[in-house]
């Protein structure tokens, strides 16, 4: 097992870690929304008050229509919301509480010789045809994966250490006592590897025990695959952001112009495994909710897109989102969990200004995200480079990234990052820049120009 150590990053440690113990939640609302997935426009196949089941498809991408979005409840169509433009917004689906679903066909058997009378376009077009295709993404840009790309690697995040993140080892620990999960695990990495003619990088946290014994034993029963010598461990340790896909990237391989690597996590390749296994679409999702204005932090056992009103009992005046407090989205206005999260985090709205504003002075603590004024120069720290693990220049990219200059971005790595890999040296930024939002505009620029 290779073990890489990530120096540089923070652990940023906040109130609100959800008890260990998983109840389960069956949302009677589940939404699905096109702004999830970058770049993704929506062409309906559904219109309000038309029945699906879990599977059933929603609408596809307009420049790739083999990329489908499929209903992660049996049902029907609630509410197809559009916003500015009538651009789609989301497509909200009400639960009979049957979970009824579309059978897409199983393997007959199990281990990996039922995989071996399939092509990889065969397998492919089932991922693609039950909606599971976009829990894989790809760098750069961190769009849904080209089907029909061959990726130099697939990497697979097992851990996450995003401040108050959901803890895989328990979560690990107390599913796969289902010897099921653990055959869908070992299906869903037995179907990746099939995938790339590059490796299969299994990525884990060197104080995960749990993990990493799952893994060893997943590994073993695949001992007679002829896949089983492109699955490679790798153990990480360090602060935030060695959960980042992009920091365990980096030092394993580097993204190149003109490179394409594909990556999913846990609950992702439990899915996939499970959609061969069953024949079915598999929306379930165990999530966290954190955060120090959540009265009760607890994880739940429930489905991709849920709406979590029924279980957040929390203070007023406070903002959910979607993800952790550092990249996540606010869903304040609908409570409705993006599609890749598995965390909801709430803390308090932060729009209560102090006396004296930027002039009070600050010991041991962040700043918030009040300016407490208006808007502050563009200034030279020297700090970004303590917490930014990449072999890069921050700031010259970010600048890069300002003014739109491509051949300065791609000599500075603008492939090898995504808005996340900037998360903390905006927590740390004196001047408030909204740093991840300028990186994000920098990778769109550059793929709607190069595609």
């Amino acid at each position: 097992m290779d073990k890489i150590k990530i120096r540089k990053g923070l652990d940023i440690h906040l109130k609100g870690a959800p008890s260990k113990s998983i109840e389960s939640f069956e949302p009677s609302l589940c939404a699905i929304k096109p702004g999830d997935f970058i770049g993704v426009i929506p062409k309906m196949h559904v219109a309000e008050g038309d029945n699906v089941k879990v599977g059933s498809v929603l609408f596809h991408d307009k420049n790739n229509e083999n990329i489908v979005f499929t209903s992660p409840l049996s049902g029907n169509v609630k509410a197809v919301v559009r916003g500015e433009k009538r651009a789609i917004l989301e497509v909200v689906i009400e639960s009979d509480g049957n979970n009824d679903a579309i059978d897409f066909g199983s393997v007959e058997t199990f281990p990996e010789t039922s995989l071996s009378t399939l092509s990889r376009d065969e397998l492919i077009d089932k991922m693609l045809r039950s909606g599971v295709w976009p829990m894989i993404r790809q760098r750069p840009f961190s769009t849904i994966a080209n089907p029909n790309d061959n990726p130099k690697h697939i990497f697979v995040s097992m851990f996450d250490t995003a401040p108050l993140a959901p803890d895989n080892d328990f979560i690990i620990e107390n599913t796969m006592v289902e010897t099921f999960q653990e055959t869908s695990l070992q299906m869903g990495i037995n179907v990746l590897a099939q995938l790339t003619d590059g490796n299969v990088f299994i990525n884990v946290a060197a104080n995960s025990s749990t993990c990493i014994d799952t893994i060893n034993r997943v590994y073993t029963a695949l001992s007679n695959n002829e896949h089983v010598n492109n699955i490679v461990i790798t153990e990480f340790s360090g602060p935030h952001p060695a959960g980042n896909i992009g920091t365990q990237i980096n030092p394993i391989s580097p993204i190149n112009k003109g490179e394409t690597v594909w990556y999913c996590y846990l609950q992702d390749v439990i899915a996939i495994g499970k959609l061969f296994l069953t024949g079915k679409y598999d929306s379930t999702r165990i999530i966290a909710t954190t955060g120090s204005a959540v009265k009760n932090p607890h994880y739940y056992k429930t489905r991709i897109g849920a709406n979590i009103t029924p279980i957040l009992d929390i203070e007023e005046n406070s903002r959910v989102i979607s993800g952790n407090v550092l990249t996540g989205t606010n869903i304040t206005n609908d409570n409705f969990l993006c599609f890749h999260d598995t965390q909801v985090t709430v803390i308090p709205e932060g729009n209560k200004y102090k006396l004296f504003g930027w002039l009070r002075p600050v010991f041991k603590r962040f700043t918030d995200t009040n300016t407490n004024g208006d808007t502050r120069p563009y200034i030279m720290t020297g700090d970004f480079e303590k917490v930014f693990p990449f072999d890069i220049y921050p700031m010259q990219l970010i600048k890069a990234c300002i003014i739109k200059d491509i051949d300065q971005m791609e000599e500075l790595g603008i492939y090898e990052v995504d808005a996340e890999d900037f998360a903390l040296c905006e927590v740390i930024d004196p001047s408030k820049t909204p740093i991840q939002k300028i990186i994000r505009e920098g990778l769109e620029f550059i793929r709607k120009e190069t595609k």
